[in-house]
């Protein structure tokens, strides 16, 4: 988390680029993501350069990185040091290009790097932002994410159009629960600023790295080389990652984001999926194309039918994007594909037909296998909505539905977003893998009560049989199926109770006239 001292950092870096001249919120973002970028570039080259020497070349690791032998001086390392005029010159005409030139002719980096550009027009505005940012500590991962994160709490739209991270602990929950494999096509419709594209690199690297070739950084950080992801380096480099926004500086972040997570040329693109375009524009991808989706879709808003693709709406006639997104994802999966999705906790009761028919399509046609709840708490200070992870298959039938209460995500739940110790995820991930593979299984015992356990109906975690959810007129909502526990609470009889409020009162009487006898 965040302390006081680095929201104060960025408080006033925000304030001078305000006094700088550059009031637009997105702009002033920006600006400092593309000097962030900067940074992080030149920290990545020296992690890089410490790993080739200690490991050599591999899963398309070359002696240079992000920058060639001819290259050293557009490091920030090199010119964070330039007086004004020498660093607003150095930056503008030469930093900026390449980047934009980074992911080379024909990259999705580059699609959406070449029109970045240096706003800052003052020098003195450029060399105290360099300087600030040389302060934050980017090489934390945890940080940088969070900083972003503060910065977009300072956007009034934030919240409103969807423009805010999903915690990067409710994503890695997500991805621990699908466990993509290096070999498949992964997605998002919605992709923002790609946490979750960026969250399965990380999930791949973690486990496709040899143990002895993982390094521990003093920070407590880890760096994995993926060398066991070199059979597939080709697939992941161009065809893995697959997202979709109509937020252009989402997309560009969204690139700069995966760039420094070692995808060079992921296919992110300019583009409404819930469009009439979207299939034309990208056939392959808008039906039955992704293995594994995952999504925090915008479920704040409503489209005009006219905008939506007939398919979508011939599954769930609605305006509603929370309900059209779930249609969408399932068009796009390949058959067997996997989703875990985030949806507001209506999609789960709703009681309008839209609502009722994709519940239906949900459990009758496909593979429902669990609902997440998570607590309302979850994305302060943007909103504070109940939410719950879907997550599903296309395709085959649903059978039982895993449920489970989360109640705290390591995390306060309210807009300061403080550790705390109560955190129910390990749990949640725990319960879901010995629901797959019960511990013990093939011994029995185990087995057996662990499947026992998920029956009670008082506890977190239990299963519902999809006959049951029909009978509900398939009704997701967790209170729904969960039994309160009633204690038993026991009152002394009232003749004592009111004997003991009689004495308390003499006592009283008692007092007041001692202290009347002092006056």
């Amino acid at each position: 988390m965040l302390t006081s001292q680095l929201k104060t950092a960025i408080d006033r870096l925000w304030n001078e680029f305000w006094t700088g001249g550059i009031a637009n919120p997105l702009t002033v973002i920006e600006q400092i993501t593309f000097l962030m970028f900067a940074r992080l570039l030149d920290i990545d080259e020296t992690r890089h350069e410490k790993m080739v020497a200690r490991v050599g070349t591999g899963f398309g690791r070359q002696p240079n990185k992000n920058f060639g032998p001819d290259q050293q001086d557009l490091r920030w390392g090199h010119w964070r040091n330039l007086g004004g005029e020498a660093m607003l010159t150095h930056v503008r005409d030469r930093v900026f290009p390449h980047l934009r030139d980074l992911g080379g002719r024909g990259s999705t980096f580059g699609e959406y790097m070449k029109d970045a550009a240096l706003f800052i027009q003052k020098p003195s505005l450029l060399v105290s932002a360099v300087t600030q940012i040389e302060q934050l500590p980017l090489a934390n991962s945890d940080i940088k994410g969070d900083l972003y994160e503060y910065m977009l709490g300072k956007l009034t739209t934030a919240g409103i159009n969807g423009q805010f991270r999903t915690p990067r602990h409710i994503i890695r929950l997500m991805v621990d629960m699908l466990e993509p494999r290096p070999d498949e096509t992964i997605g998002d419709p919605a992709c923002g600023t790609a946490g979750f594209l960026v969250g399965v690199m990380a999930w791949l690297l973690e486990h496709y790295s040899s143990p002895e070739l993982i390094e521990t950084h003093e920070d407590g950080g880890r760096s994995y080389p993926g060398d066991r992801l070199e059979p597939w380096r080709e697939h992941i480099q161009n065809h893995l990652f697959y997202g979709y926004d109509f937020d252009a500086t989402m997309l560009r972040i969204a690139a700069m984001n995966l760039m420094l997570h070692g995808v060079e040329n992921p296919d992110i693109h300019y583009q409404d999926t819930l469009s009439k375009q979207f299939p034309e524009k990208y056939p392959r991808q808008a039906e039955a194309g992704f293995d594994l989706i995952l999504a925090n879709p915008p479920f704040k808003g409503s489209l005009a039918e006219g905008d939506v693709h007939p398919s979508l709406l011939k599954l769930v006639k609605t305006k509603k994007t929370e309900l059209l997104f779930i249609a969408l994802i399932l068009r796009m999966l390949k058959t067997g594909g996997r989703s875990a999705t985030i949806v507001p906790d209506g999609v789960l009761f709703g009681s309008s037909k839209a609502h009722l028919a994709l519940r239906q399509h949900l459990i009758d046609h496909n593979q429902l296998e669990a609902v997440i709840s998570l607590p309302a708490g979850v994305f302060k200070p943007y909103a504070g909505v109940s939410t719950a992870i879907l997550v599903f298959a296309k395709g085959g039938h649903t059978g039982q539905v895993f449920f489970y209460d989360v109640r705290a995500d390591g995390l306060s739940l309210d807009d300061k977003r403080q550790p705390v110790k109560e955190n129910d995820l390990p749990d949640v991930l725990e319960q879901w893998r010995n629901l797959s593979s019960p511990p013990g299984a093939g011994a029995g015992g185990e087995e057996k009560v662990a499947m026992e356990r998920l029956t009670d109906r008082t506890a977190q975690a239990f299963l519902v049989p999809a006959e049951e959810i029909r009978a509900n007129k398939y009704d997701l909502s967790l209170n729904r199926y969960q039994e309160a526990v009633h204690e038993v609470v026991r009152h002394d009889p009232p003749q004592e109770i009111l004997a003991r409020m009689k004495a308390l009162q003499a006592e009283i009487v008692g007092d007041l006239a001692e202290l009347e006898g002092m006056l």
